[in-house]
Parts: C-alpha cells; structure tokens; sequence
C-alpha cells in the first residue's frame, strides 16, 4: 500500500517545523525515513552534511552512520541501550565518540542528567531499569548531549511530568536559537505551541507502517 506519497518539506536552520496530522498518517514513519531506519521506495532525502549534500534514501550504510554520528540526533519514544551499561556511561560514550575531551564530556552529562531530573543515585544503573519517563529523559539526553544540527524528536515528551515537559521545551528553544533545524511530532498542545515555528500537515494520501 502507498505510504508517505508526494511528501514535499524543507527545513530551514533554525526552525522547529511540527509534524500535524491524525494517527496513522505516517508522522513517525516519516521521522524514521529521515534518519534512514526506513528506505523510501522512490524520492530524495537531502542532508546537509558538514560540506556536503548527502541523500540519505539512497547512501551507503557507512555514510548514514557518518551522518547521525555528527549531523542528525534522533530522540525516539523506545529506549534502545546496550543491557547493564549504566546510564552515565551511554551519555559519555556518545560524547566520548564525538571527540569531545573526557573533563568536558563529563561535566555536559552531569549538567544534563540534573537538568533533566535523573538523580545521581540511579546514575551508575542501567536505564532499562528505569521507569518509562525516566527512560524518556535517558531519550531525550543522549539526543542533546552534542549539538547537533538536525534534531529528529518524535514525541519527546509524551511520558513526561510539568516539569520535566518544561525543560524539554527550553532545550528545543535553546538548540533553535543555536540554529538547528528541528523536525517533531508532539501529542501534547501547549508543548508543540512553544516550540514549533511552523507546522506541516501529512498528506493524508497514504498510510502509515
């Protein structure tokens, strides 16, 4: 069956575009094609990565790695971890792959697990371990722990509290001012109202996975 037919969106820097539309009309598929877990059938996906174009509907595997490696962070609403690598230690690997000096790796995950409200005795505990909003900020860190020029969220804070809903809100705000390019779908008004600077209705000729 057709999915996602005659989807046409550019985002700018700077910009957080909100993904609109009723269940089932493929916001998350899209997300996922954006960041390559799906391959479209026909089309482009145009990236702008470092000093190239990269389409990511039809790169080779090496280079969609490349890509999210250091253009495009994806915020999912599943955790996805490694079992018993204590959560600490997942915020750091990112960094620490990134090249970013072990003092200052270690001072930006401490910064951000207090920001988000992780307590610093569940630090050294695996995350599957956690509850599913705690999990969600574990989510929501590893996509802001590096600033990354493309931001994919995909209902970052469906399983948040007031608070927490907050601070996701000011991190969006933030990574805009910095002039990412923010693609997202959120369920819950008042958040997508902050943060969204346009929004784009899915077409509702096709169906989603």
């Amino acid at each position: 069956m057709p999915v996602l037919c005659h989807i046409d969106l550019t985002v700018q820097a700077g910009e957080c575009v909100v993904l609109v539309g009723p269940s089932g009309t493929g916001k998350s598929t899209l997300l996922r094609s954006l960041y390559a877990n799906y391959k479209p059938d026909r089309g482009r996906i145009l990236v702008r990565h470092e000093e190239e174009w990269v389409d990511m509907a039809g790169a080779e595997p090496r280079k969609i790695l490349e890509v999210r490696s250091r253009t495009v962070g994806y915020v999912s609403q599943f955790l996805r971890v490694i079992p018993r690598i204590p959560a600490f230690s997942i915020l750091m690997g990112t960094s620490r792959m990134l090249g970013i000096p072990e003092e200052k790796a270690g001072d930006q995950t401490r910064h951000l697990l207090l920001r988000l409200g992780i307590p610093e005795r569940l630090w050294k505990i695996s995350p599957t371990t956690f509850s599913g909003g705690e999990q969600q900020r574990i989510n929501i860190a590893r996509g802001f722990i590096f600033p990354y020029p493309i931001l994919l969220l995909d209902e970052p804070t469906a399983a948040l509290d007031v608070r927490n809903r907050q601070v996701v809100v000011e991190l969006i705000r933030e990574a805009k001012a910095r002039g990412a390019a923010i693609v997202g779908t959120f369920h819950d008004e008042e958040v997508r109202e902050a943060v969204a600077t346009r929004t784009f209705e899915m077409p509702s000729n096709g169906r989603a996975l």
